[in-house]
Formats: C-alpha cells, structure tokens, sequence
C-alpha cells in the first residue's frame, strides 16, 4: 500500500507540472489553510482507531519559505490522540525551476506535542513533544482553491484534503 501511495504522489506531481498557468503558486505573503483526512496513525500500540482528521495554516514569509502549524486528531475504542504543533516549510518550485503555476511542492520539519487520552482519562504513555518531518505538494484549481496531499510523521503517515490559499 506504502508503494502504491508514493508512486501515485510522485506520478501525479510529475503529470500535473507540464501545466502551464499564469499565477505563482507560492508567493511572500499568501496565507493558506488545509484541512483533510489521514491513512495511518503514527502510533500503533492499539486498533480500532478512525481516520485522522486534522488541519493546519501557512505563512508565505519569502518566495520559498514558509511557517505555520497543524492539529489533529484521530479517535476510537475510546481512545483519542492529539496532535499540535509549528512547521516550517521550503517550497521547491523555483529551485527545482518547475514552471507549473498550478503545482507547489514543498517539504519541512515540525515539532508536535501528542496527547493522549482513554475514556476521557489523560494517561502518560506516548504524551510528549516529538520532531516531525514532511513532503507535500498541493495543486490549485484556480487562485485560491486547491488540493493537496502530505506524507510526514504527525497525525496521520498521510494526509490529503484541501486547501485555500488567501
């Protein structure tokens, strides 16, 4: 399934890049908010969990650079895990000279705190700070509206969903 998943990112990456478009889609001060569902937690000490369901928010700092944050959670069996956190982002398009306006690709690091709870009762098992790691890529329908898709180590080994770039 790993295998399926990341040659269908980097197949999709490689197709959507030969678009041509008009508009940059990573600039020094755009603001864009994502939300989606995640395959996989990165705990597995236990079954019967949901998807993940998360979120998260980024600020264009320079033409490559950006910081933001992510949340979310994944809950089942009566047990809930929460995910939050900083993350700092390197967007690839200019030195990878991908012409594609449409396409961003972008990787980073974080630092997430998880929390665990059972029942409503918290427990210290696994709560923690841990580093976090990611690659992505999101793809815009227009200016403003996209989808995007993310492997990394925080709530889910992969997320997808959408996004809004303001």
């Amino acid at each position: 399934m790993k295998t399926f998943i990341y040659v269908f990112f980097i197949t999709t990456c490689m197709v959507l890049s030969h678009v041509d478009t008009k508009a940059q889609s990573f600039q020094k001060g755009d603001v864009i908010v994502n939300a989606g569902i995640g395959l996989g937690t990165t705990f597995a000490f236990t079954s019967g969990l949901g998807l993940p369901l998360g979120g998260g928010i980024e600020f264009a700092i320079t033409e490559a650079i950006g910081v933001g944050g992510d949340i979310g959670f994944v809950s089942g069996s009566g047990l809930t895990a929460l995910y939050v956190g900083p993350k700092g982002y390197y967007h690839f398009n200019e030195l990878l000279n991908i012409e594609n306006d449409q396409l961003d690709i972008y990787a980073g690091i974080g630092l997430y705190y998880r929390h665990f709870s059972y029942s409503g009762f918290t427990f210290g098992i696994g709560n923690g700070i841990y580093p976090g790691f990611h690659i992505g890529g999101r793809y815009y329908f227009s200016d403003n509206f996209g989808v995007n898709a993310e492997l990394g180590n925080s709530y889910g080994w992969f997320k997808a969903g959408i996004c809004l770039k303001f």
